[in-house]
């Protein structure tokens, strides 16, 4: 059976990309690792910050692709060599996506006590009022 889409509608046009991200988007809400907040700091400015308990610098990685902010964890081998009797602490690769709207770009990034922080600025709006010149 087809899948019934908002953006069917012929007065729609050159929106293919935008449902496939948003596609994408509805299959990663269901994951909860790593935990995240975020928060509104300005008329312009937002900050994403993941809670990421024993990931190092060199474990992570933050990437802007096709207007998504994509981060990347994976941390290293050392520790198979332990036996644990608990273990509460999530140790295992992770991918975080946010999708940004045009414009917006990531101008910080950094951790700090277990938590990775990313500064995202958005695009002030543009007022202008164009005319078309009709020929």
């Amino acid at each position: 059976m087809p899948r019934l889409s908002l953006f069917n509608s012929p007065f729609m046009l050159g929106f293919d990309g935008l449902e496939r991200l948003m596609d994408g988007v509805v299959k990663n809400a269901g994951d909860s690792f790593p935990p995240y907040d975020i928060e509104h700091r300005g008329e312009h400015k937002i900050r994403i910050t993941l809670a990421l308990a024993g990931f190092s610098i060199d474990d992570l990685t933050v990437t802007i692709e096709q207007s998504q902010l994509i981060i990347r964890g994976q941390q290293g081998e050392n520790e198979k060599s332990s036996t644990y009797l608990h273990r509460g602490i999530a140790a295992r690769q992770f991918q975080r996506k946010f999708v940004l709207a045009d414009g917006m770009d990531a101008v910080d990034a950094y951790l700090e006590n277990g938590l990775l922080h990313i500064d995202l600025e958005r695009p002030q709006p543009d007022e202008s009022v164009r005319t078309i010149a009709i020929r």
